[in-house]
């Protein structure tokens, strides 16, 4: 017997790359949404956290291994989560990493990793989740892209191009579901204050930046929250039917200009 309720209302939710930033964010909202949530990460004991987060506050929530480099990994992941929460109505692509480098000097496996994570680990997912969409005619795929991709950054060549296959990967599937009751979707954060880039060490992150400033890339100090994305994709997804909100482009809010223009 399923551990489910029948419930034609139950939405069930599984975020790929849930261990913190975005995705982390985004499953602590959903499940306080009321949205049953599996949480799929490699660092299976960092999603927990927010998973206990999330029951002890009244949610239902889980966490799985999960590796969107590897296509058995993501059949158990989706297999487990089905059939702890019910069959998947929403599905977030969030996993990803970040090595800086320049094209010229970054090593071929470094850049197809990031390649493989952010485009490929997409498609992965996509590719197994949807198809049961389409049969049961609803559900919700939300891709997470990047503003890099109208605005590339220097010594992001590997990220940039995995980005913008990303959105060139939800522009074909949005215009192959439409008619299916299966809604593809696109979120375009600018910069995040998230796990993911704030990493480097000091040299790196001066080597990056110094290459941004000639190219007007860096234009104030503030970043997004991930809670700010958070609330781009639950809002997406909790859009009633009849709706379709194609791509929400989130960017931070400049500081509020002081002394004449001054936002220091």
């Amino acid at each position: 017997m399923p551990r489910f309720p029948a419930h034609p209302d139950r939405r069930p939710v599984i975020v790929a790359g849930a261990s913190s930033g975005i995705g982390a964010a985004t499953a602590v909202m959903l499940g306080a949404a009321g949205y049953p949530v599996a949480l799929g990460a490699r660092r299976v004991e960092k999603s927990q956290e927010f998973v206990d987060q999330i029951n002890a506050a009244g949610g239902e929530a889980v966490a799985l291994p999960l590796d969107v480099t590897d296509v058995d990994s993501i059949d158990e992941f989706v297999t487990k989560a089905e059939a702890q929460l019910g069959p998947i109505e929403i599905a977030v692509s969030g996993a990803g990493d970040l090595e800086p480098g320049r094209a010229h000097e970054l090593s071929n496996e470094d850049f197809a990793s990031q390649v493989n994570i952010h485009l490929l680990g997409a498609q992965r997912l996509f590719r197994r989740v949807v198809p049961e969409m389409i049969k049961r005619q609803r559900g919700d795929f939300v891709f997470v892209s990047s503003d890099v991709v109208m605005w590339p950054r220097p010594q992001m060549a590997a990220y940039v191009a995995a980005k913008r296959g990303v959105e060139g990967l939800s522009d074909v599937a949005r215009m192959e579901l439409e008619g299916t009751g299966v809604r593809s979707s696109l979120v375009r954060p600018g910069q995040v204050m998230t796990g993911m880039g704030m990493n480097f060490t000091a040299e790196v992150a001066e080597s990056v930046l110094n290459d941004w400033v000639p190219w007007g890339l860096a234009r104030h100090s503030n970043f997004l929250k991930p809670e700010h994305l958070a609330t781009a994709i639950t809002t997406i997804v909790s859009m009633p039917r009849g709706a379709h909100m194609r791509l929400v482009e989130v960017e931070a809010e400049a500081p509020i200009a002081r002394n004449g223009g001054d936002t220091k």
